[in-house]
């Protein structure tokens, strides 16, 4: 019974039947900053591949050498990634942000004093690139966890898909403008001093952006806001391990990242020995990433509003494994440059539409896991198999006595091969019985995660079920329960 002090301050006000949950606009700005940080990153990744001849000359070493500038990059992502994963699971987006733009300007200008001093030192620019390279984990995983944590079930796709895409639209712009900032050896330093002035620009708001919404957006986001403790990776790494679904998702993943990224490194190798120029190239790999950005643009809010993660991936998936078998005839085409832009524009269309669908997805599945932790680990696999095919197809480069000279044919083949192996598991989810439910979306309707839900073909019965021990799910409603009541208290 409240007493008469309660009654007269107007305190025995009746709370909320229920938690109450909103969106707030400031989520722009780190969702703004996460773009920047993902351009820069990218930019950085190809800044000398995109160049390879000329930056070659520069130093005065050979192209697999300077390949070994976008591999040293890949291979520190790798050796990041478990601070990654402790550093957004304890302490979310925001330190993760800070960290990628500490490491960034450290490591653009280490890069600009190895290419100035002495004509071009090649082991300090190295340094600055592995610098940059264990900068780029931090922000390329932070997106879903950033659109879990500021974003509704209407947004979260849509944001996964701006910020983590921003990471090849940065690849296209070192692809396209990297060749006319560079178009001789003595105008490398500057090209690189350009880059580290725009990496600085994007870097610095970094330090001011707020670390979480005050309420949650959603009931599922409610409970990595209101927690006393982050989630446990060891139970969360454990009970993932072994779920066949994200097995399904982790390998086809990693393998299609790994060939975008190789390629991408590769372009100019893959159609110099065709005659086409290195601005040539960097036009094909602009194609491949912008026209991928505008059709996941289209892609990205349709799975937001109809939630049809299954079946975009199992229309995608076969398209993409075709272009890069068709990929292996369009260089030495009679129809000239004009069938590579082509075979881009068609990979990229669908490689781009299905990365954050299929990132959304195994957060879906996985829910109460903190998104994170799959997330970073399907990028490490995406960014390890990429050192290893640069590695793979920069050996498989024909010698100066082939037709053409060093052509990459064999190394296309391969590609086409592993990715056209590796198209079916993904198709499989879902199948044989198997059946797979998006949890989150269950708990955002109100959905007891016990229950059985039909809602259409890709809501099934709970057949990727958290161990009872695993993170999140221990306390069962009564978790659920604390973590509402919880919000209604802020409120």
């Amino acid at each position: 019974m409240a007493t008469r002090n309660q009654v007269e301050s107007g305190m025995d006000a009746l709370p909320p039947s229920g938690p109450v949950y909103k969106v707030y606009k400031r989520r722009f700005w780190g969702l703004s900053q996460l773009v920047l940080l993902n351009i820069v990153v990218s930019w950085d990744w190809l800044t000398f591949s995109s160049i390879s001849t000329t930056a070659a000359e520069h130093f005065k070493v050979s192209e697999s050498a300077i390949n070994w500038m976008s591999t040293g990059y890949l291979f520190a992502f790798c050796a990041a990634s478990p601070i990654v994963i402790v550093t957004l699971n304890k302490g979310g987006p925001k330190p993760a942000i800070i960290i990628t733009s500490s490491l960034l300007l450290v490591g653009n200008w280490i890069r600009y004093a190895g290419t100035r001093a002495r004509g071009g030192i090649f082991g300090v620019t190295m340094f600055g690139q592995i610098l940059i390279g264990l900068a780029q984990p931090f922000c390329l995983s932070a997106p879903t966890r950033y659109s879990d944590l500021w974003f509704s079930g209407q947004g979260r796709t849509s944001a996964t898909a701006v910020a983590t895409l921003a990471n090849p639209l940065g690849a296209a712009l070192g692809q396209l403008v990297d060749s006319f900032w560079a178009s001789e050896p003595d105008d490398v330093p500057s090209m690189v001093l350009y880059i580290s002035i725009i990496a600085t620009v994007a870097s610095l708001p970094s330090f001011f952006l707020p670390s979480a919404p005050p309420t949650p957006p959603s009931a599922s986001s409610a409970s990595h806001i209101n927690t006393s403790e982050p989630t446990p990776l060891r139970p969360t790494i454990a009970q993932l391990l072994r779920t066949a679904e994200f097995y399904l998702i982790l390998l086809p993943f990693s393998i299609y990242v790994g060939f975008f990224n190789s390629v991408s490194s590769l372009l100019n190798q893959i159609l110099s020995p065709y005659g086409a120029s290195e601005t040539e190239a960097g036009i094909a790999g602009g194609i491949l990433i912008v026209v991928g950005l505008l059709f996941s643009a289209l892609i990205a809010p349709l799975t937001d509003r109809y939630k049809h993660y299954l079946a975009t991936i199992r229309l995608l998936v076969p398209i993409v494994a075709a272009s890069y078998i068709a990929l292996v005839f369009a260089p030495a085409s009679a129809a000239g440059i004009g069938a590579t832009y082509a075979v881009c524009a068609i990979l990229g269309a669908s490689s781009f539409a299905l990365l954050p669908v299929v990132l959304e997805f195994l957060v879906e599945i996985t829910y109460p896991f903190s998104p994170e932790v799959g997330s970073t680990l399907c990028w490490t696999g995406g960014q390890l198999l990429g050192a290893v095919f640069i590695l793979v197809q920069d050996a498989l480069k024909a010698g100066s006595h082939a037709t053409p000279p060093d052509n990459m044919r064999t190394a296309l083949v391969f590609s086409a091969v592993v990715a056209a192996v590796a198209a079916p598991l993904p198709v499989c989810i879902g199948l044989f019985g198997r059946a797979v439910r998006r949890r989150r979306l269950d708990v955002d309707r109100g959905v007891n995660l016990g229950e059985e839900v039909v809602v259409d073909d890709e809501t099934v019965d709970d057949a990727v079920r958290p161990d009872e021990n695993a993170a999140g799910s221990g306390e069962g409603e009564k978790g659920k329960s604390r973590h509402k009541s919880s919000v209604s208290s802020k409120q």
